[in-house]
């Protein structure tokens, strides 16, 4: 099928790599198209916005800020990254509260992209992945000054309206994930 000349998947496309794809020496993908807040690609050549360094090591009270500060910007796909981070980098038996997180916050990019169905879902899952994690250990309610029932609780109530359909301001419902 031909595409129009405008398609995003035109190889004349300004800034697009001259092989078609945008690949490391590896044959990796490197992802170097821009990004609306959302995480949604822009044609090359956009402004978009800048995106996470991958692999950055924090501190986990550094995280948290960190994501916050992104999720109250609109910007939940990009804290989804700053929890991916934590999630590969962190101790083993955090993994699962970083994932967790992680899928609370892609669960609000797509509620926010208008997709019900991927945003319910992800919403709901994030919400068991940190309610089991908290449960499974004594002191687990609060890590790292986090109040994982509220956050939880944020997750199910916004999955139920996206679910209704609801259409969703990230900034605006942005979890408190300190209470």
């Amino acid at each position: 099928m031909d595409r129009p000349a405008d398609s995003p998947m035109d190889s004349t496309d300004p800034g697009r790599p001259e092989a078609g794809r945008d690949r490391d020496d590896a044959g990796r993908a490197r992802n170097a198209r821009p990004r609306d807040g959302l995480g949604r690609p822009l044609p090359y050549g956009s402004d978009g916005v800048p995106r996470q360094p991958e692999g950055v090591v924090r501190a986990p009270a550094e995280t948290v800020a960190e994501a916050q500060r992104l999720l109250d910007e609109g910007k939940p796909f990009h804290a989804h990254e700053v929890f991916e981070d934590a999630w590969k980098s962190g101790p083993d038996e955090e993994r699962e509260l970083w994932r967790g997180l992680a899928q609370l916050a892609v669960g609000l990019t797509h509620a926010a992209r208008g997709n019900v169905t991927g945003g319910a879902r992800l919403l709901r899952r994030g919400a068991g992945a940190v309610t089991e994690w908290a449960a499974s250990g004594s002191g687990r309610q609060r890590p790292y000054g986090m109040d994982l029932g509220a956050v939880a609780g944020w997750a199910r109530e916004l999955a139920g309206e996206v679910k209704g359909g609801g259409s969703v301001d990230a900034a605006a419902r942005a979890p408190r994930l300190r209470g």
